[in-house]
């Protein structure tokens, strides 16, 4: 069985709202899952449904309300910043601006080294020299590019010192929030292509958020739907593409483009009505009822249970 190089148990992350002493942003309520080594679990959900304040919270940019975060079988989630420092070298995050998540005063060579630094892993500055020539290198850029700095490069180029940076510490889990959204359509599959194959080489294990839902499937190997908080539906990326079960997971297949005309024009949609309800007061029952065409009083009063509808295909909806 492969190691599970990430497990996280009734994820929870609660913003208090300004002004009031009771109400809270349910940003993430309850989420749990894990990933494998060397695997890739790709969380999709549209914009507010807390995908980045779960990876964040999990890296523990944020504090967690409740819940418990394993990091190679140790738990991390009541860790003081002093004794999780260790625990960051095995985690890393690659950030959706490349620009605003570089330090604009410093050239490439210290932007990579930085977390070298910080750490205590380099013995003197021929040695980092060395690191930081061999990661520009596993990332397509060359040698010369460590003088320059930031703003001199283009997005995907900036991208790519993330990743460096990202991974020069060796990494077991890597967090790509959104790596991908900020670039050119051109340069996306360039990118991607780029961490698929570094994951190969390293044995990376990914957690990759993402919009795009066909870039999700190409680069994962499971995926997790999430709305307003909650996981409405995990399994493996090809059995969710083709057998989404979740009206929700429905409804983001359904608004996917197919380049065909003929094939789009047979494309039966079941599109998501309506906006997204505020995480301060969402519905009750299941969170998913205000848009779902199929929701009934059940729904409206009770929340579903999050449960295996099929072999390693779990989802939260009473209408399976």
């Amino acid at each position: 069985m492969a190691e599970i190089v990430l497990k996280v148990e009734n994820l929870t992350k609660h913003f208090p709202v300004r002004g009031s002493r009771s109400r809270v942003v349910h940003a993430v309520d309850g989420v749990s899952f894990e990933i494998a080594r060397g695997q890739t679990l790709g969380l999709v959900g549209e914009s507010g449904c807390g995908k980045s304040t779960c990876a964040r919270t999990i890296i523990r940019i944020y504090e967690p309300t409740a819940g418990r975060i394993e990091l190679c079988g140790k738990d991390i989630t009541a860790l003081d910043q002093k004794q999780l420092k260790p625990f960051r070298r095995d985690m890393q995050m690659i950030f959706q601006d490349p620009y605003a998540s570089l330090n604009a005063r410093m050239t490439v060579r210290d932007i990579i080294s930085e977390p070298l630094r910080a750490h205590g892993l380099a013995r003197d500055a021929k040695e980092v020299d060395q690191r930081v020539n061999e990661m520009l290198a596993s990332v397509g850029l060359s040698q010369e590019h460590a003088r320059r700095y930031a703003h001199e490069f283009s997005g995907g180029q900036r991208q790519r010192v993330g990743i460096a940076r990202a991974l020069i510490l060796n990494p077991r889990l890597v967090i790509c929030d959104e790596p991908i959204s900020a670039l050119d359509v051109s340069i996306q599959a360039q990118v991607v292509n780029l961490l698929r194959s570094l994951q190969q080489k390293q044995g990376l294990t990914y957690l990759f958020i993402a919009h795009d839902l066909s870039m999700v499937r190409y680069v994962s190997d499971q995926v997790g739907v999430m709305y307003i908080g909650r996981l409405v539906e995990k399994c493996a990326a090809d059995e969710i593409y083709a057998h989404p079960l979740h009206p929700y997971t429905q409804g983001l297949m359904g608004a996917v483009p197919v380049a065909d005309p003929r094939l789009s024009r047979q494309k039966t949609a079941s599109s998501i009505e309506g906006d997204l309800p505020s995480p301060i007061d969402p519905p009750q029952g299941c969170r998913f009822c205000t848009r779902c065409p199929r929701a009934t009083q059940r729904c409206r009063e009770e929340e579903p249970p999050f449960q295996e509808a099929a072999p390693g295909h779990y989802v939260a909806c009473f209408h399976i």
